[in-house]
């Protein structure tokens, strides 16, 4: 691996963009304290052609959000045949896409809480009375919980959907889901320790994510081992439901009942200090070097190598 040639992608055009800066620039020091022959690359500055042009051996994508995380980054990748870390095509667009990853958890039995898509047309009074309040509005296609808000009243629906349009066109409202918050990373097929997320506020915001230093982080869990267990198996299926691969992770709420409701997938988890797989893969025993390592190792080499003339397994 140390004799590749490997570049980090990070920072971009999304509105996630400062959290994908301090990502990458983990990743990248990372691999460089391992001696890996490694540049990091921003593709606002000269998008794919410049990309193409360092005619890396793999890519480790930290790009988060729309055209890093939705699939459009891994289909150039695949044509240019560059090895990269992460979900492929079919499984970054769908992971992308709250909605639709919903939809296909459905069809297989797999429990998520009922949403409905919103628009400037709704019946906003059937909508509260279908999901019951509260419920959480979100944009569809958007991560680092950017335009979400817990909504209490009918009133509050219609500009709780007026600021999630402010991030995407596409807009949905969610059943809430009252009890305990969990996250599972997954790494090479295994699933990492669960963690726990507590928020003094209640709610696990942008904020709450990557400002605060009041949101805790409970390893162990505090699950019965019987219960870390089904929590680890249903978001191992809920990752391949999609077709995720190499790396990801998997939010889920735990009801009053003890029942686990899915939320949605990350296929381009945050690397900051505040991040989530980090912390597992630390309570695990892997240090965060060892884990971009294991992440890098997991690149899988493209099936489609049309333009750039690289090996194809």
């Amino acid at each position: 691996m140390r004799q590749e040639s490997v570049v980090v992608v990070y920072g971009g055009l999304s509105s996630e963009r400062e959290v994908s800066l301090k990502s990458g620039a983990a990743v990248l020091a990372a691999l460089k304290r391992q001696g890996l022959n490694v540049v990091g690359y921003d593709p606002r500055e000269r998008g794919l052609t410049g990309l193409e042009q360092l005619a890396p051996d793999k890519v480790f994508i930290a790009l988060h959000g729309r055209g890093g995380e939705d699939g459009a980054l891994q289909g150039a990748l695949e044509l240019l045949g560059i090895p990269y870390t992460g979900s492929g095509v079919m499984a970054s667009a769908l992971g992308m896409d709250k909605q639709r990853t919903k939809l296909v958890w459905q069809a297989l039995d797999l429990p998520t809480p009922e949403s409905v898509i919103l628009d400037e047309h709704c019946d906003w009074a059937g909508v509260a009375e279908r999901l019951g309040l509260p419920l959480i509005v979100k944009p569809v296609h958007e991560g680092s919980t950017l335009g979400i808000n817990i909504v209490r009243s009918k009133e509050a629906l219609i500009s709780a959907y007026h600021e999630a349009a402010r991030f995407d066109a596409q807009v949905m409202a969610e059943r809430f889901v009252v009890g305990e918050e969990y996250t599972v990373a997954l790494l090479a097929g295994n699933a990492l320790p669960a963690i726990r997320v507590e928020v003094p506020g209640g709610f696990y915001d942008y904020e709450a994510k990557y400002l605060s230093n009041t949101t805790q982080y409970h390893l162990p869990c505090g699950l019965s081992a019987a219960d870390e267990a089904e929590l680890s198996a249903l978001c191992q299926r809920a990752f391949a439901a999609i077709g995720g691969s190499g790396w990801g992770r998997v939010d889920v709420m735990r009801d009053n009942e003890g029942k686990f409701w899915l939320l949605e997938v990350n296929t381009v988890p945050g690397m900051t200090d505040h991040s989530l797989v980090p912390q597992a893969a630390a309570y695990a025993g892997i240090g965060f070097d060892q884990l971009v390592l294991d992440i890098l190792a997991t690149a899988k080499r493209a099936d489609n190598a049309v333009l750039g003339g690289h090996e194809t397994a």
